[in-house]
């Protein structure tokens, strides 16, 4: 809000000097106006305020934020690539600058920045299109490319894509630090889009969920021990998120690493192959048997009459039937039965009576 206001009244003040300087050119153009010099000035000077006051921020702030927006959600590769390519599309506009100099009135004065600006945006748009012309200078001048950017770095593992909800869970952090996820994992750029989206949402639950995800992103990029890597590969034929990381993984043979349902689901029946967390959680949990004894604290009532509730470390229900008597205190049970469902495992138990 600070700068705003900063940069609408820089924009003023800018704005009234041009309209002053334009109100002396109507004194010139119009001589009637010379009585009238002073109130011609002021009323210049006014319009020029009131017009830099207000579209100020749209003409510098904004566009600088939608720009720096931009620039965040480009690959590191990509921004380089149209860096080197910027600098390449230069030199060669410079040297045709000159013969070009050389051509008669008007052609000479604006050819040679005509044809800078064109070699430069030809530059960028080769060297983004064409990454591997990069990487050959680089090699070429004795530079070394990134292991995160050589597609045979993992030659026997296919890579895995992330989507939305996977991230903002949070458990993909700690299953990378195990070390068992084997591959590169891949975040499409729609998916960083739509992580951007969340965080700038009104909601307040779904802003701190996005930046969440923000930060965990950050987090498996710093310190993880898979590689992470932005790409902008992209489906432009379809428009939901889901679709498009179906289409992509199709595309490139990749898994999807989800904890969502009905992508789980969906992508299954289009042959994609989806690594569900919630089913790596579920698998992982403790099995106990009808007929095992152990300690459960019993921390709330259950549904029916006289049950009470409570819960394994890992999370997992235990419904501790004729044990509301005992909701606060930790006692013996016995498994009576084991009922796996949809949202994970469900263990039945009855007290051990002395």
């Amino acid at each position: 809000m600070k700068n705003d206001l900063i940069t609408r009244v820089l924009g003023a003040l800018i704005f009234l000097l041009g309209g002053l300087t334009l109100a002396d050119q109507l004194l010139l153009w119009f001589p009637a106006l010379v009585p009238h010099i002073t109130l011609t000035r002021v009323i210049g000077s006014a319009i020029g305020a009131v017009l830099g006051f207000i579209i100020s921020p749209a003409i510098s702030i904004r566009p600088l934020r939608r720009l720096r927006h931009t620039l965040q959600q480009v690959p590191i590769q990509t921004l380089i690539s149209g860096i080197v390519g910027l600098f390449l599309g230069l030199a060669l506009g410079a040297l045709i600058a000159y013969p070009l100099s050389l051509l008669p009135p008007p052609l000479g004065q604006f050819l040679p920045f005509m044809g800078a600006l064109l070699a430069g945006y030809l530059g960028i748009m080769v060297a983004t299109m064409r990454t591997d012309l990069v990487h050959a200078l680089r090699e070429r001048f004795g530079g070394k490319i990134q292991p995160e950017h050589v597609e045979s770095a993992h030659p026997t593992n296919r890579a895995i894509l992330l989507d939305t909800s996977v991230i903002i869970d949070g458990r993909i952090a700690d299953i990378c630090a195990t070390g068992f996820i084997q591959g590169e994992l891949l975040v499409p750029l729609f998916v960083l889009n739509e992580l951007q989206h969340i965080a700038d949402s009104a909601d307040t639950l779904r802003r701190n969920r996005g930046r969440r995800g923000l930060e965990i992103l950050r987090h498996l990029q710093e310190d993880s021990p898979v590689p992470v890597r932005i790409t902008d590969e992209d489906d432009e034929t379809v428009k939901e998120v889901d679709d498009k990381l179906i289409s992509l993984a199709r595309r490139l043979s990749a898994h999807i690493l989800t904890n969502d349902y009905n992508l789980n689901r969906v992508a299954e029946l289009q042959g994609v192959s989806v690594l569900n967390v919630n089913e790596l959680a579920n698998s992982v949990k403790t099995v106990l048997l009808p007929g095992e004894s152990f300690s459960i604290s019993v921390i709330q009532a259950g549904k029916e009459m006289d049950q009470g509730v409570g819960y394994l470390d890992d999370g997992t229900m235990v419904v501790v039937e004729d044990g509301r008597d005992y909701i606060g205190q930790t006692v013996e049970v016995t498994v009576s039965k084991v009922l796996q469902t949809a949202a994970g495992r469900m263990i039945f138990a009855r007290p051990d009576y002395a």
